[in-house]
């Protein structure tokens, strides 16, 4: 089996190539594991005030594309830099931009 999946008519996505928001929460100590997967993004574990943080900010970073109606793999890292800026996702800023 190959690692494709079809989303309709003949449309083919690779699943190795799918962008996502990637959120983890490293502060929890009630034990609870917390998993939130969404359209475009995957969030891990956190406080509760943590995820939910996370969660807000995803969905928020969700908004802002469909604003512009445009998918996370569809958008530059100008754009994503903009998008995070505007939801108050921390991005380093990137030192070395001939990577």
């Amino acid at each position: 089996m190959d690692n494709l999946t079809y989303r309709g008519k003949g449309d083919r996505v690779n699943r190795l190539s799918k962008k996502v928001l990637l959120g983890l929460g490293f502060d929890c100590k009630d034990g609870h594991v917390r998993v939130t997967k969404g359209k475009n993004f995957r969030l891990y574990g956190g406080s509760e005030e943590t995820h939910e943080l996370m969660q807000e900010k995803a969905i928020k970073f969700n908004e802002q594309l469909n604003k512009r109606r445009k998918n996370l793999d569809d958008i530059n890292d100008e754009e994503f830099r903009e998008i995070a800026d505007n939801v108050g996702l921390k991005i380093p800023k990137d030192k070395d931009k001939s990577r």
